[in-house]
């Protein structure tokens, strides 16, 4: 069993490698964006609205059509992602926190089509919901990746107080699910065809995932959120057990063992990588294109609540071999990360006056 690397107190902040542009501002906690063609930019906002940013960072009215969402604690409107062909059939998906009748709520995943006058979302069908529903306002978790084959992963938490759900394989909290556009199981799924499984599992064992990204290996990134301290990047193989939470490099808040307190199981991945303390770690991206010269294409960025700032980690060998700060001196909660199709990076800052942010050299 391969050991994760560990970050146990950080590196000193790197001197200020980039600067952050203003594009919009005046978000109303804003969690997710996506690009649009002609520059503009599709971003969610956690208490239900989804809104177009022009290319010269106009914010457009809140798109109709919508639906409504559990807007609670961590619940809201969460990700949002634009089809690979998006040029042609104006799709896209989204994940919510969806409300249930009796007081309960989970995470559901929407495709839906951006109409031609980009005002509302049109012929909105909700692919997959998460069962059981809880109450709860508690880990969504709510990220999108699309395979290259056309398949989507979303990332579920484990809502908190039904953690011990992560190891159940007949529930879906704890786990990433894998789901054709169309909301079907792919039937190459690990645990197609077995009675003890849900066939949209693609790996179990996970805590709260709110960063995930395609990497350029192909494979699905993510990371996921630990207790205090043990926050995770995990490369999620099918049909893996990641270990929540019978393994943790974190502990009970205030202290204490979760469990018997221990670190590795048989049968259970170890992360690639770690934080203690923990970052409270949000949106996750690589670096693929060139704006930011040869040091830095193929880094790993990864957003930090709890301390304010963007993290870029070096990937060398498949391991995390350097990790530095940017953008500490904002001081403002780092929700989202992504590469655009210029080639910059955009950030998303968390607050009811959230902001869009385009990093230059």
């Amino acid at each position: 069993m391969a050991l994760a690397t560990a970050c146990l107190a950080g590196p000193a902040a790197a001197a200020d490698a980039v600067k952050a542009v203003p594009v919009a501002q005046g978000l109303s906690s804003p969690w997710a964006v996506a690009f649009l063609p002609g520059g503009k930019f599709l971003v969610t906002e956690r208490p239900g609205q989804m809104r177009i940013v022009s290319a010269a960072g106009e914010v457009q009215p809140a798109l109709q059509g919508v639906p409504a969402v559990a807007a609670a604690g961590q619940g809201g409107l969460l990700d949002v992602v634009t089809d690979s062909g998006f040029a042609a059939n104006r799709a896209l998906y989204f994940c919510y926190s969806e409300a249930n009748a009796n007081g309960t709520n989970g995470t559901a995943l929407a495709r839906a089509v951006l109409s031609a006058d980009e005002r509302r979302l049109e012929q909105v069908k909700v692919l997959f919901r998460q069962q059981p529903k809880i109450a709860s306002s508690l880990h969504f978790g709510c990220r999108i990746v699309e395979k290259a084959d056309g398949t989507l992963w979303l990332t579920l938490g484990e809502r908190s107080s039904k953690k011990e759900e992560a190891q159940n394989l007949k529930s879906h909290l704890g786990k990433i699910v894998r789901i054709a556009k169309d909301g079907t199981v792919p039937p190459d799924n690990p645990f197609v065809g077995r009675a003890d499984a849900l066939p949209e599992i693609w790996s179990w064992g996970h805590r709260n995932a709110q960063g995930a990204t395609l990497g350029p290996d192909g494979r699905l990134w993510m990371h996921e959120h630990g207790p205090q301290g043990g926050d995770e990047i995990n490369v999620p193989v099918a049909g893996r057990n990641y270990g929540w939470p019978v393994i943790t490099y974190g502990e009970n808040y205030g202290g204490g063992p979760i469990g018997r307190g221990i670190t590795q199981q048989q049968g259970m991945e170890q992360p690639l990588h770690y934080w203690v303390p923990s970052i409270a770690p949000s949106g996750m991206a690589f670096l693929t294109g060139d704006r930011y010269g040869p040091a830095w294409k193929g880094s790993l960025f990864v957003g930090s609540l709890k301390f304010g700032r963007l993290h870029r980690l070096q990937i060398e060998g498949g391991k995390v071999a350097r990790e530095e700060f940017l953008l500490e001196s904002l001081r403002e909660r780092i929700r989202d990360v992504r590469q655009g199709p210029d080639g910059w990076l955009y950030v998303l800052t968390d607050g009811p006056q959230g902001r869009l942010l385009r990093l230059e050299p």
